[in-house]
């Protein structure tokens, strides 16, 4: 019921993606702009038809299968129960689809707390090859890199179950950040618009695959 529930939701004509708001002390709500712009730019590149303004949904709550694309950030400590770990894991097997963007910091707790979600699974990296770099927009060697921070190479990690792409990890990336208004980190326009095309695959793939 709950795999028909989402795939009902994928193809209706009124989506709305949803922020994931969790416990633990770290700043879920970072970047206020991101999402909004993110999708203004998918409603008029990719024909999209997104709500304009997400939702914030709580990681135990049943709300969560109401949207089939989340987004999860921040750059602290992320704490799941048992409860919300079972919760957060229903519904990425049902056909949700998670996309954690580290704001820097995050990274340690964030996989801790996956593997509580799904013991028996371990992030790998993506090839460049792989569809989600390869949407209307081409990224052949990976993300782009926005904000520097410990000068590594950006990485995009995948958790799969049954062959199928459950969560997306964009690490050293500062993705979300890159989807801001310009003047909130004074981005140049050219990461801007890249940060927000490397977005509009990751939302194109979800609703494709």
């Amino acid at each position: 019921m709950i795999v028909l529930c989402i795939l009902c939701l994928i193809t209706s004509q009124a989506q709305q993606i949803a922020l994931l708001k969790y416990r633990g002390g770290g700043d879920w709500y970072a970047n206020p702009t991101s999402l909004p712009n993110l999708i203004s730019f998918c409603n008029k590149n990719l024909s999209t038809s997104l709500q304009s303004l997400p939702a914030t949904v709580e990681v135990g709550s049943s709300d969560i299968f109401n949207y089939p694309f989340i987004h999860m950030t921040g750059h602290g400590n992320v704490v799941f129960s048992d409860e919300e770990a079972l919760n957060l894991r229903t519904y990425l097997i049902a056909g949700g689809f998670l996309h954690i963007d580290d704001n820097y910091g995050m990274d340690k707790f964030i996989r801790a707390q996956m593997k509580k979600v799904f013991p028996e699974l371990e992030f790998v990296e993506l090839p460049f090859s792989h569809p989600i770099y390869r949407q209307k927009y081409s990224f052949p060697k990976g993300l782009p890199k926005i904000h520097e921070h410990d000068a590594k190479p950006p990485q995009g990690f995948g958790l799969f179950y049954e062959n199928r792409l459950i969560c997306f990890y964009t690490y050293e990336c500062d993705l979300g950040d890159g989807w801001e208004d310009i003047s909130v980190h004074n981005d140049r326009e050219e990461l801007h618009i890249k940060a927000l095309q490397m977005g509009a695959n990751i939302i194109q793939y979800v609703f494709t695959y």
